[in-house]
Parts: C-alpha cells; structure tokens; sequence
C-alpha cells in the first residue's frame, strides 16, 4: 500500500475536496483536553485517494519533529478550528511516535510502528481477530478505529467513489510519402506512309505502220514528259503529355472502443438507537 501526500494526489483538493475548510494549520491537541501538541501541517491519503494520516507538526511543544494522526483517531472542531487526537492521551505518547520526515517513505512498517502506539487492546483484538497478518495481507480495514470516518467528526470530508475515466492519447502509428519516380518502357507507334512510283507503259499504237505527215515531229531528242515523284517519311518523335493528377489528404475514421472494470465506492453506514428523526439530504 502506497500513501502520498494529498497534494499529490488531488493537486485542487482545497476546492475539490475541502473547500474552505482546509484542516491545514488548525492546531492540534491530545485527547479532548487543551493539551496542545502542535498543528496540521499535512493530510495523507492512500493509493485509491483516501484520507489516513494527518501529519502533526509538533514544532516546540514536542521536540520540534512531525508525526502521523491516523484519522479515525481525530475529531475535527471546524468552529474552534480545532483537530483533537482522540487516540492521544497526553504529550508522552506523541512523544514515543516515530518521526515523520518529508523525504522518507511511509512503508508497511513504519506504519505499522504508527499504528502500535495508537492501537487500544480492543483495537490490537479486532485487528487480529480474523488471524495474523503482512505486508501482503493487511488493509485498513483490520484497524477500523484508526481510519474509518464518521459524518459527525469528519464533516467536510468527502465520500469518494471509482469511476472508470475514459480519455484518448494521440499517437503517432507511422506515415505515408508519396513521390515520383521515372519508370522506361518501351512504346511501339506506326503511321502509314504513302509513296509515288512511276509507271511507264508502251502500247502499240492503233495505226501503226502510217507514214508519218508532213510537219510532224519526228527524230527529235530532249524531253518528251517531266512528272515530280513524292513520297512520304514517318515522323516519330516522343511528346511529354500529362496522364493523371494525384492528390493526397487524410481523412479520420472513427470508432468506440469499450471497457470495463470493477469500481468501487465509499457509502454512509447510520445506526441509529430508538427511534431519532435522521433526515438524508442528497
């Protein structure tokens, strides 16, 4: 079991907890009698944040050292602003306290050694009654005197309860870049192309064999006919052309994700004797 001091714990615990009500400073004195052994200097709460020590400083009423009031042994006056040890008797028993520093570890046995001087022999009974104990084995629950609160004496002091907090961190699961490389392939394009050619055909004329008439041409050199031949050439050259555009954004898929546990939470137990009028506000 680790116990923390409650700023530690409940770093708004005067507004979330107290109020205005802080216990801190009130002075503090032994039993219900004005015999003052110091002030509150701090509160003490388990791992679950509930309240188990008060730290008494007993500044020069008791040789200067601080020491642990477990709650269930204190009465708070809020009016008189007043903490009355009811576990302590008188300043000699404060005194045989083990001293409380603010770097030091509150372990099972040092606890343990609190508890020794605070338990009455019916207490040291109930505590043991359901057999021995370690630090393994033992709760609060074993000194119920020392720690248990009551509405009467512990007015301000709150109730708590277990709630399972659903929260959600944001982290980063990797990346995506995107980028461009040049990739070759080889393309294959065709355009037909048109050539001229020539043909000469000779054919033997209808007449053959007429003499030819006077002033006709004849035995005559040079051209007889000019005709230009054309063809056409392939023209296969490569053209960048844009082929698609991509564009890259995120978007946000959402879903629940669901838990369970077991929680618990503190109620008010009222005995009541005869038949007293008790009105529950909620």
């Amino acid at each position: 079991m680790d116990v923390i001091k409650i700023a530690d714990y409940y770093p708004n615990y005067r507004d979330e907890i107290l109020g205005n009500q802080d216990i801190k400073g009130m002075d503090v004195y032994a039993g219900s009698t004005d015999d003052k052994i110091g002030t509150v200097s701090d509160i003490i709460v388990d791992e679950s944040g509930r309240f188990r020590y008060l730290v008494i400083d007993t500044g020069f009423w008791i040789f200067g050292k601080k020491v642990l009031l477990p709650v269930g042994s204190s009465r708070i006056d809020y009016q008189a602003r007043r903490v009355y040890a009811t576990g302590l008797t008188n300043k000699q028993q404060a005194e045989s306290l083990p001293e409380y520093r603010e770097d030091m570890t509150v372990d099972y046995d040092y606890e343990e050694r609190v508890r020794g001087v605070y338990r009455t022999p019916t207490a040291a009974s109930t505590a043991t009654q359901a057999g021995t104990y370690d630090r393994n084995t033992y709760s609060y629950d074993r000194d119920a005197a020392l720690y248990h609160m009551n509405e009467r004496e512990h007015q301000p002091l709150t109730l708590y309860e277990e709630r399972l907090s659903a929260n959600k961190n944001r982290e980063k699961t990797g990346e995506v870049a995107v980028g461009k490389r040049v990739e070759t392939t080889t393309a294959y394009a065709g355009v037909p192309v048109e050539k001229e050619r020539v043909v000469i055909e000779r054919t033997a004329p209808t007449d053959a064999g007429r003499v030819a008439a006077a002033g006709e041409t004849a035995f005559q050199e040079g051209e007889v006919a000019r005709i230009e031949v054309y063809e056409e050439k392939a023209d296969i050259h490569k053209e960048t052309f844009v082929r698609e555009e991509v564009s890259v954004r995120k978007e946000v898929d959402q879903e629940t994700v669901s838990a369970s546990d077991e929680v618990r939470r503190e109620v008010l137990d009222v005995n009541t004797e005869g038949n007293p009028v008790v009105e529950h506000n909620r």
